[in-house]
């Protein structure tokens, strides 16, 4: 785009001008509308110098700064790198990678950026920005008005523009404000907008409610096929592809089928009827040899997780088992899931053939995307991102209740608790043993091994293995996360807690050494790192140990916002 270039090559003299005027005097309409309380975050498209990020920082909110022009965010790194932002390298109109860390806004401030978006694109981009809200988040936006520049290219928009997108969207409309330009330009003065989203706290739950509660179900497909997609949302949310054309994602149909066999292998293995006369996995339409195959060799649901590797005949019967769960994915709970009173279905599915696998399967990305594709809503995807805490248990009991009333009807007693240990989502097990071998072979070859937390160097009886992201809050024993700590700090200072974003910022070049040191040395060992990076993390397609910490950070954030972890200020 023409302006960002502007930008960019200007950014120093720009941020200079910017920053002259004080960012409570620029934005005075929009005062009296922003959110008190703990925990509020910010979103500010088009940050500029960083004055605007700085001032909603002093205004008690955490911040996230989008800037797509490196010339500005260096300025604004040299003017404000002591306050709290997270910079992110973004643009409109798609900010696919503000979508990817899967947060949520209280507020979304656009100063000066909307009149730089070409026409054709402002419904898109509107679109997107609306997706980031929060219920009752703010949408606050302020255009200017008059002429432009030839390398800031800028195209008017009408007051009836922005209050028909808002219009299309639900948004209600608080104030329109006009005012003069604070530079004294003749030419130029400001409309600003303060937009709200309807604070029903729903989304798309009545939709999921209804699927859940409502729908006929002449088997457990339709909650099975909710639960895998809830999974991938909430543990993998990475693998989502946002499709430029709508507002949806795209999930590897692997990776659905994937938590499709988590989910029922448990289930067949206490022979619970997932159909009226069913028992076990007799007639299970996705029952086919190698899932049985699977029962018979009591693989255990947790050991098929993203990322993971198998080679020789386990390998090909997995493949096989994935493809006829996605098969009958496609055939049944894909096809039958549908709008309230339409024929329109809710996910649209898109199977490939599957990938021939003879004995080597690694479940990264590239392999389960070999398997096809399913289409899910945006604001569905959104949901069980937020909301799928809440969502899981209603999912779960339903199900249950199924399970009960398909055994009731053949004449079958269900001990209770049975269902509930049988539906119960096993994840890995808190195995940090690879971790710590790797850290005790280095120390006995007299390679130093320091505590990410204190950068001491660890002897073998002080060595510890630390969950950054803690295990209570978000159980995940990906490489990535874990790290060599001092037993005392681990186990008596840190414990449960989530480290502080400036814990986190101090112990970064600790981290980033582990990484290299522990990992990358060895070829599977960095494989399995990059599978689960990428599985877990919002990172881009680069390889690079900045961005694995910066998709951290955010996923530190998402953890804070979501789940209200108490922090760690660190040492």
């Amino acid at each position: 785009m023409k302006a960002i270039a502007g930008y960019d090559a200007q950014g120093a003299e720009l941020a200079a001008r910017y920053e002259q005027l004080r960012a409570e005097d620029v934005h005075a309409a929009f005062l009296s509308f922003l959110p008190t309380g703990p925990d509020k975050l910010a979103l500010d498209i088009g940050a500029g110098s960083g004055r605007d990020a700085a001032w909603l920082t002093r205004m008690g909110f955490d911040v996230v700064a989008v800037e797509p022009a490196r010339g500005m965010r260096d300025a604004a790194g040299a003017r404000h790198g002591k306050e709290k932002i997270r910079w992110l390298d973004d643009r409109l109109p798609a900010l696919a990678a503000t979508h990817r860390l899967g947060l949520a806004f209280d507020v979304v401030l656009l100063s000066g950026v909307f009149m730089h978006i070409p026409p054709d694109e402002r419904p898109r981009a509107f679109r997107k920005i609306v997706t980031l809200l929060k219920p009752g988040g703010r949408l606050l936006i302020s255009v200017r008005n008059g002429s432009g520049s030839a390398d800031r290219p800028m195209w008017p928009v009408a007051r009836g523009e922005l209050e028909s997108y808002a219009r299309s969207h639900g948004l209600a409309i608080l104030q329109i404000n006009e005012g003069p330009d604070l530079q004294a330009r003749q030419d130029v003065h400001w409309t600003s907008y303060v937009l709200q989203l309807p604070d029903d706290g729903a989304g798309s739950l009545p939709l999921l409610r209804g699927i859940i509660l409502n729908d006929d179900k002449s088997a457990t497909y339709k909650l099975g096929l909710l639960r895998a997609i809830a999974r991938i949302a909430d543990t993998a949310p990475a693998l989502a592809i946002d499709r430029a054309d709508a507002d949806v994602v795209d999930l590897p149909l692997g990776a659905v089928a994937l938590n499709w066999l988590r989910m029922y292998l448990p289930l067949a293995a206490a022979d619970l009827p997932q159909l009226p006369g069913n028992r076990g996995a007799d007639r299970l339409g996705f029952a086919g040899a190698a899932f049985r195959q699977l029962l018979a060799d009591r693989v255990a649901g947790q050991d098929l997780r993203i990322g993971a590797r198998f080679t020789g005949e386990r390998a090909a019967i997995i493949a096989r088992a994935l493809a006829d769960a996605r098969t009958n994915i496609c055939r049944m709970p894909a096809n039958f899931i549908r709008y309230p009173n339409s024929e329109t279905r809710v996910f649209d599915a898109a199977p490939a053939r599957a990938p021939r696998i003879r004995d080597d399967l690694v479940l990264d990305m590239e392999t389960l995307r070999g398997f096809g594709t399913i289409t899910v809503p945006g604001p569905v995807w959104r949901t069980l991102q937020r909301l799928g805490a809440w969502v899981e248990p209603v999912l779960v009991s339903e199900w249950s209740r199924l399970i009960e009333g398909f055994a009731l009807r053949s004449g079958r007693v269900i001990v209770p608790g049975e269902t509930d240990a049988a539906l119960r989502w096993l994840d890995p097990a808190r195995d940090t043993t690879l971790a710590r071998e790797t850290a005790r072979r280095l120390i006995a070859n007299n390679r130093p091994v320091h505590c990410v937390w204190t950068g001491g160097r660890l002897s073998l009886e002080a060595l510890d293995i630390d969950h950054c992201l803690p295990w209570t809050a978000w159980p995940c024993g990906d490489l990535w996360n874990l790290f060599p700590a001092r037993a005392t700090v681990n186990r008596n200072a840190k414990r449960d807690r989530l480290p502080s974003a400036a814990a986190l910022a101090a112990a970064r070049d600790g981290l980033q050494h582990w990484w290299r040191q522990a990992w990358e040395a060895d070829e599977a060992l960095a494989q399995r790192f990059w599978r689960e990076v990428e599985a877990a993390l919002p990172v881009g397609r680069i390889r690079d140990l900045d961005d694995v910490f910066s998709g951290l950070e955010w996923r530190r954030l998402r953890l804070r916002q979501d789940q209200q972890v108490q922090e760690w200020a660190g040492v």
